[in-house]
């Protein structure tokens, strides 16, 4: 139901980006090479690989299927923040 732990590893000081520490810890090639897409925030644009960011620009200004795209972006990663928050708080 929810997914399945993928990846786990040390922590880097709270000022490391999010982009940093996966390129740091080597998940945006091991996902690559797994073949494995991961739905990103935009934080994460120009990580490259298998790597999926929403379009970039105001919501209004936006294509009708960038629109779609972004909204079915979201939901996807919302199950993925659902997951983190339940391992984050010791029930997943």
């Amino acid at each position: 139901m929810w997914g399945k732990l993928l990846w786990a590893s040390s922590t880097l000081p709270g000022s490391v980006h999010d982009i940093k520490a996966a390129r740091t810890h080597g998940i945006i090639d091991a996902l690559t090479e797994a073949g494995l897409a991961c739905w990103a925030d935009k934080g994460y644009r120009g990580a490259g690989g298998t790597v999926r960011v929403p379009f970039r620009g105001r919501w209004d200004r936006l294509s009708t299927g960038q629109r779609a795209v972004n909204a079915a972006h979201a939901r996807i990663r919302t199950l993925g923040q659902q997951a983190g928050r339940r391992i984050a708080r010791g029930i997943g």
